[in-house]
């Protein structure tokens, strides 16, 4: 039996891997198993309510969680027995940006997970006139629960108009619409059918190192596509999914569910590792010493042993000292660690090999369900720098600006209500055009170098890119954040968020007490610091590249803000526009001395 629609996974799962804790979260302290047949059981149960309330195939059903839970996945399955379409919400988005999804998309019931989303979403509904009802997943007072909806096998019929239903469902009907954040402009409805999806699901498959007996420990949002299509490969493949309680318990979420497998975006990487510097720099004498030389061995790993066996031999002490407790902080379990929605810094892919983790960056868009490349564990998949190899099935071509086209099984079926926008973005013979700009490395692997929005053009006519620059500079412990500024500009200049809690510690080891983190940054001991991280990853780029002026801000950039997207991209607009007069100094005022450096 191979599935040709996303719910044919769960009966597949149910035939091939029957498990106990098909889906499992946390509850109160405790770890709350859901297995395959009670999901199968309850997600039927759901879809039979749908049907007594009236969806019909086609509508659109939305759902908003704060936190990844078992919940998700009966809606998700629910809503595609029906034949209607799945409209999944990210919590932190505004509610301009609600209004706008649930009226375009004509959503006609909304599933969330808690009080407050309950409250938000109900603040909105006169201006929402298609929403019937909204249901909760948590117990709120004067809110209907989606257990409300839960409808017994037996009543009117209702299992045997299911399985018709289930019937009349094509692979190439449309199974969610997904609204992408964007770094600029009104969001868009990104269409992808049964087909679409499992077309990756199933390509995927071949190169995912785990299988039924492992588990998955899931927290990025499964309202996005890569964690989503990663969910039913999960499921698909028999791999139990743990959902962790937050973002702030991921660390001893891994310890509790010892996973194999976890996918994560680079900035989640940044902060494990960021832990681990921490712990590190504390240390002293023969420790320090230790950690410091297993840091300086591990930036120079390379694939297949290519540094030959006295590196293995060196390695192999290294991981017994030092590496075999970063091995233990995720868990002491994982076979894969996957990475993607943004550029992950090569420096710190080479030192998760070096401890044993191995991490595979792959890249892809919610256009492509996601996956279009993807380093993998294959013999010759495997090469630093780069997103991997093609996936089976995919096609890619550089155009003659260098961007990266794809033609394959995986491309949506196009933008919501958006014909115009869709024949931009999909030419003649099903090419889609990504944005990104990129290579081939040795005509295998796929490397991504810029947006081709994002390019800079200085007032010399010269182009910078300046995504691989502040990839290079946030291996800097000091540097949190970064965006490169310049276009129209004599140089290049930049936008940094320190990390403050590395920055704290630096002060207090030269004794400099400063009240606040607006304070710190203006002061000459901090500008002098920064001034020479920036001398020193200055100089792997040419001369126009390098940054000649920069800006410390006071306050982490955040979705809350509005200054990156749910996915942790940089609202590179937004940000020009709220800080114009950081930048307007840096061009237009003579700059305090540490704050530039020699042009």
């Amino acid at each position: 039996m191979e599935p040709t629609r996303l719910f044919d996974i769960l009966y597949l799962q149910a035939l091939q891997f029957p498990k106990a804790d098909s889906l499992a979260a946390k509850v109160n302290g405790i770890w709350e198993k859901t297995g395959t047949a009670q999901y199968i059981q309850t997600a039927e149960s759901l879809a039979r309510g749908l049907l007594e309330l009236g969806v019909k195939k086609g509508d659109t059903i939305a759902s908003i969680t704060s936190a990844n839970r078992p919940e998700w996945n009966f809606a998700d399955m629910a809503i595609l027995m029906t034949g209607a379409v799945h409209v999944p919400v990210y919590p932190t988005i505004s509610n301009e940006d609600y209004r706008f999804i649930f009226n375009e998309a004509g959503v006609k019931y909304v599933f969330v997970s808690d009080q407050n989303l309950f409250n938000r979403v109900s603040s909105m509904l006169k201006d929402i006139p298609t929403v019937q009802a909204v249901y909760t997943f948590d117990n709120v007072k004067d809110a209907k629960s989606w257990k409300d909806i839960l409808t017994p096998a037996d009543k009117g019929g209702l299992q045997a108009k299911l399985e018709e239903i289930k019937k009349t469902i094509s692979p190439a009907d449309l199974a969610t619409i997904i609204y992408t954040s964007g770094t600029t402009g009104i969001p868009k409805g990104v269409m992808l059918s049964h087909s679409n999806i499992l077309s990756n699901v199933t390509a995927s498959h071949p190169w995912v190192p785990v299988s039924h007996t492992d588990r998955a420990l899931s927290f990025l949002p499964l309202c996005h596509i890569y964690e989503r299509m990663l969910n039913y490969l999960y499921q698909y493949s028999g791999i139990s999914v743990y959902y962790a309680e937050s973002f702030d318990t991921i660390g001893e979420n891994l310890k509790e569910v010892k996973p194999a497998i976890f996918v994560a975006v680079p900035r989640v990487l940044e902060k494990i590792y960021g832990k681990i510097q921490t712990a590190g720099s504390a240390l002293t004498g023969i420790k320090k010493m230790l950690f410091d030389w297993s840091i300086n061995l591990g930036v120079k790993y390379e694939h297949y042993h290519a540094n030959g066996p006295f590196y293995d031999l060196k390695l192999s002490v290294a991981r017994r000292l030092v590496f075999s407790k970063w091995q233990a902080a995720v868990g002491g379990n994982i076979k894969v660690v996957v990475s993607g929605g943004a550029a992950l810094q090569p420096r710190l892919s080479r030192l998760f090999w070096a401890s044993g983790i191995p991490v595979l960056e792959g890249y892809g868009l919610t256009e492509t369900s996601p996956v279009i490349a993807v380093n993998n564990l294959e013999p010759g998949n495997l090469c630093f720098g780069t997103v991997g190899p093609i996936l089976p099935g995919v096609e890619v071509q550089i155009a003659d600006d260098g961007e990266i086209l794809c033609k394959g099984p995986n491309v949506m079926m196009g933008y919501y209500k958006r014909p115009d926008t869709t024949a931009e973005a999909i030419t003649d013979g099903g090419w889609f055009h990504t944005g990104d700009i990129g290579t081939m490395v040795n005509n295998r692997f796929l490397k991504i170098t810029d947006r081709k929005k994002a390019l800079l053009k200085t007032s010399g006519g010269k182009y910078i890119a300046p995504q691989p620059i502040e990839n290079k500079f946030k291996e800097s412990p000091y540097i949190e954040q970064i965006m490169v500024v310049g276009e129209g500009q004599k140089f290049t200049a930049a936008l940094i968020v320190p990390d403050f809690r590395r920055l704290e510690k630096w002060c207090a080891d030269k004794k400099l007490n400063y009240g606040s983190h607006a304070e710190m940054i203006k002061a000459k001991p901090v500008l002098e610091l920064f001034a020479s991280e920036i001398a020193f990853y200055n100089k792997g780029f040419g001369h126009i590249e390098q940054i000649k002026r920069f800006e410390l801000m006071p306050t982490e950039w955040t979705v809350e803000g509005g200054e990156i997207t749910p996915k942790l991209d940089m609202k590179r607009k937004i940000i020009l526009e709220k800080y114009r007069y950081l930048v307007d100094r840096i061009y237009s005022s003579p700059p305090e001395i540490s704050n530039e450096l020699a042009i």
